[in-house]
């Protein structure tokens, strides 16, 4: 006989299989979010981003970009600071951004070149072997003979000259314009003359000049020297020249005009901003003897009473109603 089941059997065996059903959905969406969890761990890569100031931090981050990883660790870069990479760029195999103080490097300008201008660069060099002459400056040596004086005067002894020397040169030429210069070889042709200036005691002497009659007067050998290396300074280009120079001197000693000045050539040639001797110091070169013989000649002349005009000055240009004679030009003055 064939069992009947009752109304209270039957919701239990139909709810067996929704249990399964949903122990399998809960199973299904564990699964899933492991599953999920672990896509996005694979994504994230700890980056370190080094500060100017030195500090260091790590950071976990899916973006690539260097400016999206500072962007979302809301770090600002200044104006005088540059990131390595470059903020436009993509993180490098070492995961560093390393942020410097410095201006940023700017990426340098590429210049191009026509092909006239490579052609000219390539233009031919030009060699030449030339010779010229060369001046050889001459040394100034100084004599100390004054044995420890307090009070010394320097003296010319030895006017000093250039020599010559003849050197040869290999240059180089390119465009018209010298290159590079080589010597090849030098020869001197006239050796220098040493300048020697010996430092003396300075003494003091009385004036030993003597007038004579007629406008001649004598002087004693240094004081003839003095006057003659003054002259020669302000004029030695000729016999002519020189003489009109202590002419002058001498018209001046015998003006009654000029008597304030001196009363002889000498005293004319000192007397304050009249002569070379009070103006530079040039005249000191010719001392002892270091002039023409002409010149002296010339001195000697005059201080015998010799004249080769009536002018009481004279200057190095042209002045209205002047007359050259020798380099200089003379005319009468106020006085």
């Amino acid at each position: 006989m064939r069992k009947r089941l009752s109304k209270q059997e039957k919701p239990e065996r139909s709810m067996l299989p929704l249990r399964r059903i949903l122990v399998i959905l809960i199973i299904f969406f564990l699964i899933s979010g492991m599953l999920g969890v672990m896509a996005s761990n694979e994504r994230l890569v700890s980056v370190k981003i080094v500060l100017s100031s030195g500090y260091e931090m790590n950071v976990m981050t899916t973006n690539k970009k260097v400016s999206d990883i500072l962007a979302e660790n809301h770090i600002v870069v200044l104006e005088n600071e540059m990131v390595t990479p470059s903020v436009d760029s993509e993180l490098t195999d070492n995961k560093t951004i390393t942020i410097e103080k410095g201006e940023q490097k700017q990426k340098a300008e590429e210049v191009f070149f026509s092909a006239d201008e490579i052609l000219q660069s390539y233009t031919s060099i030009i060699e030449k072997v030339i010779t010229v002459q060369e001046e050889i400056p001459y040394e100034t040596i100084t004599k100390d003979v004054s044995n420890g004086s307090s009070t010394t005067q320097n003296r010319v002894t030895q006017i000093g000259q250039n020599g010559l020397k003849e050197v040869t040169y290999r240059i180089k030429y390119q465009n018209g314009e010298e290159i590079e210069r080589t010597e090849v070889s030098s020869k001197i042709i006239k050796e220098p003359v040493d300048k020697i200036v010996e430092v003396r005691t300075r003494t003091v002497t009385s004036r030993s000049v003597t007038y004579v009659a007629d406008g001649k007067w004598s002087y004693s050998a240094e004081e003839l020297d003095l006057i003659c290396a003054i002259t020669a300074q302000e004029c030695s280009s000729s016999y002519e020249g020189a003489l009109a120079v202590i002419t002058t001197a001498c018209n001046r000693a015998q003006s009654s005009k000029w008597r304030g000045k001196g009363t002889d050539p000498l005293s004319q040639y000192k007397a304050p901003y009249q002569f070379c001797y009070s103006i530079d110091s040039f005249w000191v070169n010719r001392l002892n003897g270091n002039y023409a013989d002409y010149v002296k000649q010339a001195v000697l002349d005059a201080l015998n009473g010799k004249r080769n005009h009536t002018y009481l000055s004279f200057r190095g240009y042209q002045t209205a109603g002047s007359v050259k004679i020798g380099g200089n030009w003379y005319f009468n003055s106020m006085y």
